[in-house]
């Protein structure tokens, strides 16, 4: 078994592993695992052993938080010296000139970058593939790993590196982790930065869509362990009190199955999920209840005109927008109509924020099920039309975007696993500055409920 960030990030602050071997260890993994996941848009092999023994030789090793970790980008996110393609032919090849904020605070806490992770076009769909490729689930490659951090997820339940940071605006980090089995946290608004962060107008594809397609947008990290997760948030953040870890208090919980989107089946195992967790919560001295949050339809509205709009505003920024996948310019067309007609508004937000705060009076924590339904297959999906696209992933996935709306950390945490041997997982939600109060709690489910760090294969 692999070990973890906080595992190695000790290691090479006592001396007793060099970064090198950390990133040589990483390399090989990835040599021998990612032909048949498909995880790695580009691997970054003689860079990062380069920039790992910068590491070894840095004075202030010792305080590196998570030195010498090896971490893979998602290709969303600029990389100073790598072509950023966001999943689209369109792109332009061209080395990014600077590296996004999150990556410079990553590399100034000592984790080394071992390549860029495979997504969606434009990072819109929830399952990943594109123009480059097909990425396969760790735990069924017949399965999606989710999107549109899927590449990154795979690469994080494969073991081919230990932690690593996605973005997610409408669920693309959630997603992934229930699919994968993994700890993700969406953090709020403001915790991590975003948008264009520093690297030019390129960085306005998929991470930043309509500076962050208009707010929904976050950084967060994918982790095997809740302390992997919170170790990468507080560097991501700047926050360093994040990395500790907590107890939750006596809370009042709020558990609810029923699906934001009207009409939208919860599969029973992943609802059983849900309510097995709040037995377990009940039993560790929680105040645990049904209660269901009040979405109401203009959530999905709302949601759904940021989404198009964002990714219209992505597209205008490739090099070549004429090459873009039929899905993906159908999409962006919607979101083109919507921009004339003046949206989005922020009445929408604004009513479901107020509407959710009332709710949380009453509640400080939310549990759902993270996904209404197990992945959907790897297949070309790129290739298929735009309905059968959101058809499909709005029926496996529903529970994420509101708080993407909302602007609220969202974290999804393990929960077992399917007769089909996939992995569930539940999503816990708090009020705005909630992080610490979501880790501390799905730290006491992983010790109370513990889960497999890495997908059945590669542990």
């Amino acid at each position: 078994m692999t070990e973890s960030a906080a595992e190695i990030a000790a290691s090479v602050r006592s001396g007793t592993l060099s970064a090198r071997s950390a990133v040589e260890a990483a390399l090989s993994r990835i040599a021998e695992r990612d032909p048949k996941l498909g995880a790695f848009q580009r691997v970054r092999a003689e860079a990062a052993l380069r920039e790992a023994d910068a590491v070894d030789a840095r004075a202030d090793r010792a305080e590196l938080p998570l030195a010498g970790v090896p971490v893979a980008i998602k290709d969303n996110v600029p990389v100073a010296g790598e072509p950023m393609r966001i999943g689209s032919a369109g792109s332009d090849p061209a080395p990014q000139q600077r590296d996004h904020a999150i990556v410079t605070r990553l590399r100034e806490a000592g984790a080394v970058v071992v390549g860029l992770t495979a997504v969606p076009e434009l990072c819109v769909f929830a399952a990943t593939d594109s123009t480059f490729g097909t990425t396969c689930n760790p735990w069924n490659p017949a399965h999606t790993p989710g999107g549109s951090s899927g590449g990154s997820a795979a690469a994080v339940a494969a073991g081919l590196v230990p932690v690593a940071p996605g973005n997610d605006g409408m669920g693309s980090i959630r997603i992934p982790s229930a699919c994968c089995g993994l700890a993700g946290i969406q953090p709020g608004s403001g915790v991590v930065p975003s948008g264009l962060g520093t690297a030019g107008p390129q960085a306005s594809a998929g991470v930043a869509g309509g500076e962050d397609w208009f707010g929904m947008a976050k950084n967060g990290p994918l982790a095997t362990t809740v302390a992997d997760a919170a170790l990468m948030l507080s560097v991501l953040a700047g926050q360093p009190d994040l990395a500790t870890l907590g107890e939750p208090g006596a809370l009042r919980i709020a558990v609810s199955t029923k699906a934001p989107m009207p009409g939208t089946p919860v599969d029973r195992e992943w609802a059983d999920a849900a309510r097995r967790t709040a037995d377990v919560l009940r039993g560790a001295g929680h105040s645990v209840r049904g209660a269901n949050p009040p979405y109401g339809q203009v959530v999905s509205t709302s949601g759904i005109v940021r989404w198009t709009a964002g990714t219209e505003l992505d597209s205008r920024a490739l090099a070549d927008r004429s090459r873009l996948a039929p899905r993906t310019r159908r999409h962006a067309a919607l979101g083109a109509l919507a921009l004339r007609a003046g949206l989005p508004h922020e009445k929408g937000r604004t009513n479901w924020q107020r509407r959710a705060a009332a709710f949380f009076d009453g509640h400080d924590v939310l549990l759902t099920p993270a996904l209404a339904q197990s992945p959907i297959a790897s297949t070309r999906w790129s290739e298929r039309g735009w309905f059968a696209n959101v058809w499909s992933n709005a029926r496996y996935a529903p529970f994420a975007a509101p708080w993407n709306l909302a602007g609220w950390p969202a974290m999804a945490v393990p929960a077992g696993v399917t007769a089909a041997g996939l992995p569930l997982s539940v999503q816990l939600v708090a009020r705005p500055g909630g992080e610490a109060l979501l880790l501390a709690l799905a730290a006491q489910l992983e010790q109370l409920q513990p889960w497999p760090r890495l997908a059945p294969n590669y542990r």
